[in-house]
């Protein structure tokens, strides 16, 4: 079996366990308050969520059919626009609903970015610290002096050095060395998803308990982590709460009055270049706007921008069968796309971003 089929196998299962109710209108917040310019935040526990139309926003309309021609035709099932936190667009496709689960793929890695982050503002980690202080010695095959060299800021900027091949895996006989850490920018899983063992065994607790805790709970998500494969953690839930949490980082870490994450050089560095490796990847987000980039599977570097479509402020959650969140400060957007693949099977980046981009660009004017 695939992992593609493996995914969809997963979600069939969870849709028939929670079920799915149809997608109605009538719990929207209806027209947008005194301040449009003002950022909105839906609350916790309801389903209202202020909207505002393309019309009002002074988006070119005439370019909606062109979006949602695109969407249909590459097998996307959830789409959402928001605008300063208010909903400017929200689709759904074939028997998909707002109600829906649905895998994010690779675009999760960015939610364990964020834990991780938190943690370490409540003095639980530090990411300069070697990995082993919380993974125990022997976590990799390598020799004790690379594996001590390997800290969490490399499980989080793609530069452990150890070798990609073997992509999922998380046992010592597979995390081996490939090069001195932090000289090799690689896409690599394995170091990725132990990153959850590092927050785990700093704060005590699972990560699924932290992460809920700490993050889910706090700003009205729904969604679970599952392993799709027994080694890498998947988060599943519907579009909105991905919007939930993209609307959390266009804010900079807080949820209206609430903080999860203050430390702004943590946040800064989660949509910035993390290292001189890869311009374009920062702690597990994507980012546009670089003169650089790489791709997962890949040493090659092209120049130019990841999505040149896009405005260069863009970063990103991007994950297997395109599974979308973009973040645009400048623009205060958050747009989500969720579904199966659009045509190229990638691990991240893929040209889907760019002609996306390209009719957004048209319909957004920006």
């Amino acid at each position: 079996m695939t992992q593609q089929s493996y995914y969809i196998t997963i979600f069939l299962a969870i849709v028939m366990l929670l079920g799915c109710s149809s997608n109605s209108d009538d719990d929207n917040g209806g027209p947008i308050g005194d301040d449009p310019t003002e950022l909105y935040f839906p609350p916790l526990s309801s389903t209202t969520w202020e909207t505002i139309s393309p019309e009002e926003l002074g988006w070119n309309t005439n370019a909606t059919t062109a979006l949602n021609t695109l969407l249909e035709e590459k097998n996307t099932k959830a789409f959402i626009i928001l605008k300063n936190g208010r909903i400017a667009m929200e689709t759904y496709f074939g028997s998909f609903t707002r109600d829906s689960i649905w895998y994010w793929a690779s675009a999760g890695k960015t939610l364990t970015s964020f834990t991780v982050g938190i943690a370490q503002e409540n003095n639980l980690l530090n990411i300069s610290d070697p990995s082993s202080m919380y993974l125990g010695k022997g976590w990799t095959s390598s020799e004790m002096l690379k594996e001590n060299a390997i800290t969490v800021r490399n499980q989080l900027t793609m530069t452990s050095g150890l070798n990609d091949l073997f992509f999922d895996c998380v046992s010592p006989d597979c995390l081996r060395y490939a090069a001195d850490a932090g000289t090799r920018w690689a896409y690599h899983n394995g170091p990725y998803t132990l990153l959850q063992s590092v927050v785990s065994a700093a704060a005590g607790t699972t990560f699924t308990s932290y992460f809920n805790t700490e993050l889910r709970d706090k700003i009205g998500m729904n969604g679970f982590w599952l392993s799709t494969n027994g080694s890498n953690n998947v988060y599943f839930s519907d579009a909105r709460s991905m919007a939930r949490f993209g609307l959390l980082n266009l804010n900079k870490g807080s949820w209206e009055n609430t903080v999860l994450l203050g430390d702004m050089d943590y946040i800064n560095s989660m949509s910035t270049s993390s290292q001189d490796l890869n311009l374009s990847y920062g702690y597990l987000w994507w980012l546009n706007g670089k003169d650089s980039y790489r791709v997962p599977g890949s040493q090659v570097q092209f120049n130019g921008f990841l999505i040149p479509n896009a405005p260069s402020d863009t970063y990103a959650g991007l994950g297997k069968n395109d599974q979308k969140l973009y973040i645009v400060p400048d623009q205060g957007l958050v747009v989500v796309r969720m579904g199966e693949d659009a045509g190229e099977d990638q691990a991240g980046p893929s040209s889907f971003d760019n002609e996306l981009w390209g009719i957004l660009r048209d319909l957004i004017r920006y």
